[in-house]
């Protein structure tokens, strides 16, 4: 009997351990699965009152390789503060603007000197203002530039200095956009703020608001580089039109206009022409450059001469400015200016009643100034 038992218990667990074996699975069960087979082992004992004895899997083993990560140094020894403010982002566009006023001081005082001199104290105010558009094969410039300055010496009344008002605009179109040659339309307006003396005489004017005015109209060719820092004008047709509103001086035919026509008394028969027109060759040279880190250079040229009545006598109007920049704010100017007008005569010879009998002839002119000041660029 005993021995029937046991090989019936031999036979059971033979069975239980051949359904275990064949049903074990490589991968961890899910909990659904656990449960199930849970399940299915509390049947199997309540039926044959056995115990499962189910596989056990291998525990994995973590990787003991070591890595070496560098070690993290931070410095600000090396790290410099913005050199300007900092500005939000700008939408993106084809116009470049500038705005610039300025004022200049020069000034000298003398007390007690042996060598001798007079205080004087002298301020100029100019502005600059530029609307640029460039698109392609389009540009479009225009500016605005004005200068005023006067002089203040012991013992005499208030001078000017400076004096001009300047308007150019021109438009540009290139066939390509690799190119920087442009075919081009000038204009360009000059004229001054108020009344010029020859001092010491403050009774007659020797120029007034537009008496000159200048004013300039012409086609042709011109080279812009990239950026606008050198500009180059060639124009073999260019109408030069020269205005003299003030009547005194149109009838003594100033700046080339014709003159009136006077009686042997002197009384006029026919007055003088206020506009003087003329028809010529233009070349006109802009030219911008920083010599060193605080030192700009700026240069304008302008050339011009007559088809009709003087032909090969050149007009020039040069002027040459150095900016020297201290700060954001000061700044130091230095700058010369020459004009020779055919059409603009001095030192004229008159006879013993007074009637002019030579004109004149013209002359170079010259013109220098040095002055710090303040500059605001906005």
């Amino acid at each position: 009997m005993l021995t029937k038992i046991l090989k019936t218990t031999f036979l059971l667990l033979t069975l239980v351990f051949s359904h275990t074996f064949t049903s074990a699975q490589d991968t961890i069960a899910t909990p659904k699965e656990r449960n199930q087979t849970q399940l299915d082992s509390i049947i199997s004992r309540q039926k044959m009152d056995t115990i499962v004895i189910r596989r056990v899997q291998k525990q994995i083993k973590g990787n003991t390789q070591s890595v070496n990560l560098p070690n993290t140094h931070i410095s600000f020894k090396k790290t410099k503060p913005l050199d300007k403010e900092y500005h939000k982002f700008k939408a993106p566009t084809f116009w470049q603007t500038v705005n610039l006023i300025g004022l200049n001081f020069s000034q000298a005082a003398f007390i007690n000197w042996n060598a001798g001199g007079n205080n004087s104290i002298s301020a100029l105010a100019n502005a600059r203002f530029e609307r640029n558009y460039k698109f392609r094969y389009f540009q479009w410039e225009n500016s605005l530039e004005s200068r005023f300055g006067v002089n203040l010496q012991e013992g005499q009344k208030i001078r000017k200095t400076d004096d001009a008002i300047r308007v150019t605009s021109t438009v540009g179109y290139r066939r390509d956009t690799i190119s920087n040659w442009y075919y081009s339309v000038k204009a360009n307006f000059n004229t001054q703020f108020t009344d010029g003396f020859k001092y010491p005489d403050r009774e007659t004017p020797i120029s007034r608001v537009m008496s000159p005015g200048y004013f300039f109209l012409g086609a042709g060719t011109s080279y812009i580089s990239e950026g606008r820092k050198f500009n180059l004008y060639i124009s073999p047709l260019t109408q030069k039109a020269t205005f003299v509103f003030d009547q005194a001086l149109a009838d003594k035919g100033s700046f080339g206009v014709e003159k009136a026509v006077l009686d042997p008394d002197g009384n006029v028969l026919e007055p003088g022409k206020n506009i003087f027109v003329e028809l010529g060759f233009l070349v006109t040279n802009n030219w911008e450059t920083q010599l060193m880190e605080n030192i700009a250079l700026k240069h304008r040229l302008n050339l011009y001469t007559d088809y009709i009545s003087s032909f090969g006598n050149v007009d020039i109007d040069w002027e040459l400015n150095v900016n020297l920049k201290v700060n954001k704010y000061i700044v130091t100017n230095l700058g010369t200016h020459i004009i020779y007008d055919d059409d603009i005569l001095f030192d004229p010879i008159k006879d013993d009643a007074g009637i002019v009998i030579n004109e004149g002839r013209p002359k170079l002119q010259f013109k220098q100034l040095l002055g710090v000041g303040v500059a605001y660029n906005f």
